[in-house]
């Protein structure tokens, strides 16, 4: 194992892998989650690809178009973010909008692909990698849907799976393990930032040639430097503060809730505390992450509060 220290993904993602002579790093990445190759031919327009201090340096996302004229979003995620399903299911439909113009027919919706590598606990469950796609499944018999050979040579339908979106959960923090697979070295670079000497995986041989920490110049070195130090804060304050919201929050909903619960009924006092115990959570939270100078629209995203309701609080 080689004791070089190479470049964190979400950094090389905002940076290095936009370049279109570094592409084959991202394609290597798309083709051991999709198992196919896939040549990326032009990146698009994407909403929080900013360059400049104030950059939400907490999500970073690459939309790519393929040589099958298909689109992939990929998307880093360092922090939790609330409704972060909700998103990224907004984030795919406005993208097949985006790109069928008006009069087009529908057989212009493009395919589209959702990569979220994600830095953070979301849900439950023991694999590392979630793939969800829609399937028809038969309600009384069970079977899926499957358009016919004849069907599609003479009204020319696309199965379910050629049309609707893909979506891949890549939970950075549940790898745990040697990695054996190619899969499984990917998940070792996003996770700790190795690559081992002899890798075959596709798109790591270049990531070592080319995500080089040492490779740097001064100026990218420091750069780079202040962005790991302001995530490992972001993380640290959103940490604490969730803590002691949940702790003051769920003690305050518990005292109301025994106390309601002994005047109204024990059932209703313990569902109103709890209710009255997670919004306490929520404002406490809140209010950590803005005296600790967070964007209100992003403690608002990560509590649930409205921006209103935020304003308020700090009033």
């Amino acid at each position: 194992m080689a004791n070089n220290r190479y470049i964190r993904f979400d950094w090389a993602a905002k940076k290095i892998l936009r370049d279109k002579a570094n592409f084959s790093i991202l394609e290597g990445l798309i083709a051991v989650l999709l198992g196919e190759e896939m040549h990326i031919i032009e990146l698009l327009e994407s909403e929080s690809n900013q360059d400049d201090p104030s950059d939400k340096f907490n999500r970073v996302d690459i939309k790519a178009k393929n040589s099958h004229d298909e689109i992939v979003i990929v998307e880093i995620q360092l922090t939790r973010e609330l409704y972060y399903l909700e998103r990224i299911l907004y984030g795919v439909a406005k993208t097949i909008t985006e790109h069928i113009n008006l009069g087009n027919t529908y057989d212009q919706v493009k395919k589209v692909y959702s990569i979220s590598i994600l830095y953070f606990d979301l849900g439950k469950g023991e694999d590392y990698v979630y793939r969800g796609q829609t399937v028809f499944t038969g309600v009384t018999k069970h079977d899926t849907l499957q358009i016919t050979t004849k069907e599609k040579n003479v009204i020319n339908m696309k199965a379910p799976e050629e049309v609707f979106p893909e979506y891949y959960l890549v939970r950075v923090n549940a790898f745990n393990k040697i990695a054996e697979t190619h899969l499984e070295e990917w998940l070792k670079y996003l996770k700790d930032g190795d690559i081992d000497d002899n890798t075959t995986a596709p798109g790591l041989q270049e990531a070592k040639k080319k995500l080089e920490y040492m490779a740097m110049n001064k100026t990218e070195k420091v750069a780079y430097d202040k962005h790991i130090e302001a995530v490992m804060i972001q993380n640290d304050v959103i940490s604490t503060a969730m803590k002691e919201g949940r702790a003051e929050g769920h003690a305050q909903g518990r005292a109301e809730g025994r106390a309601e619960g002994r005047a109204e009924g024990r059932a209703e006092g313990r569902a109103e505390g709890r209710a009255e115990g997670e919004l306490n959570a929520s404002i406490t939270i809140a209010k950590n992450l803005i005296e600790n100078g967070l964007d209100i629209e992003f403690v608002a995203k990560n509590t649930g509060l409205s921006v209103d309701e935020l304003n308020n609080l700090i009033k």
